[in-house]
């Protein structure tokens, strides 16, 4: 199962579904089908409800507010993640608050589709992650694709909510399989799924039971998919064992999973493709520190793409944002 195939599929399910259900967003109908072909198919199937946008996030985010007020399922798509700046005050002052505003008699289900990250080198301003400014919006749920969650199960929950979601699509994810958890397995790894009420799957895979393991790495989209090669090869060639635990939801984030694997491993290690400073991991590595006073061996570990521009050049690009390497590297420091 391919991740794009399979998030088209999820969105075709949805148009069928229920017919409230609507897409937005620039360039997404056929021929072209999307910037990364996602909703290929789905403008020739539901024509009146898969509609192209001028490019205007500003505008597609208003029109998604409206429509959701009004009693639709808006789904928005952001060709770029980088422009949810253009974004930024509709989700926040109006999209997030209309239902509290209201004491609940008017609700604004939108969804707000993203395709972020870089690696591919489309440059400055076409390859960011910027989902940390979205992180602790009231209101606000914010989930990251990964391999290891279910479009199905993710869109499933958000459609049976009445809650404005962020879902951040890491472009890197397009391509691949979906690895999901096989009669307890992810390949090599033991996979276990820890669900709070309320709360989407938060994924934890490891090469032996995590109380045998020497730290815990924390990631989500891209980065936790580089993070579980890591960990897999560290375990089979140098017994070296990590328990990577993998959240869908971002924020509100479920600790529970967190705080019983970093109680188990003693060592936390955040990873994160979005600049360093101000970010998931030092949220993460504020909560662990106040909830696990004296009980972890070391200071968590933030590991997080370098605060500057993102450059075009594939080497320097490469040189910027957070890989495998710069994973290794932090686990070895934290067994």
């Amino acid at each position: 199962m391919i991740f794009a195939k399979e998030l088209g599929d999820t969105l075709r399910g949805a148009l069928d579904g229920d017919r409230r259900v609507v897409l937005l967003g620039e360039d997404i109908a056929d021929p072209y089908g999307g910037a990364f072909k996602v909703t290929r198919g789905l403008s020739t199937a539901f024509p009146q409800r898969v509609r192209t946008t001028p490019i205007s996030e500003g505008a597609i985010a208003g029109i998604s507010a409206g429509l959701a007020l009004a009693g639709y399922r808006p789904i928005a798509e952001v060709m770029f993640g980088d422009f949810l700046t253009l974004m930024f005050d509709q989700v926040v002052n109006h999209i997030t608050k209309y239902q509290a505003m209201y004491a609940g008699q008017a609700t604004c289900p939108v969804i707000v589709r993203a395709a972020t990250g870089g690696h591919r080198g489309y440059g400055p301003t076409h390859s960011q992650s910027l989902e940390k400014h979205f992180l602790g919006v009231p209101h606000l749920r914010v989930v990251a694709a990964s391999l290891y969650h279910d479009p199905r199960v993710v869109f499933a929950d958000f459609l049976g909510r009445d809650e404005p979601v962020l879902y951040v699509e890491h472009k890197l994810l397009y391509p691949q399989h979906l690895t999901l958890p096989v009669h307890g397995m992810v390949g090599d790894l033991i996979a276990t799924s820890d669900c709070s009420p309320g709360m989407l799957p938060t994924i934890r895979l490891s090469a032996v039971p995590a109380a045998e393991c020497a730290v815990s790495v924390l990631a989500y989209g891209y980065p936790a998919l580089l993070a579980a090669k890591v960990v897999e090869r560290l375990a089979m060639q140098e017994e070296i064992f990590a328990e990577l635990v993998v959240p869908a939801q971002i924020a509100p984030m479920d600790w529970a999973p967190v705080l019983s694997s970093a109680a188990a491993t003693g060592s936390v290690v955040t990873v994160e493709e979005g600049a360093d400073g101000w970010s998931w991991g030092s949220e993460a590595a504020s909560v662990l520190s106040r909830r696990l006073f004296g009980k972890l061996r070391r200071p968590v570990d933030v590991v997080a793409s370098a605060p500057t521009v993102i450059p075009s050049s594939k080497t320097k690009e490469a040189a910027v944002l957070v890989g495998g390497a710069q994973i290794e590297a932090a686990i070895r420091r934290a067994c």
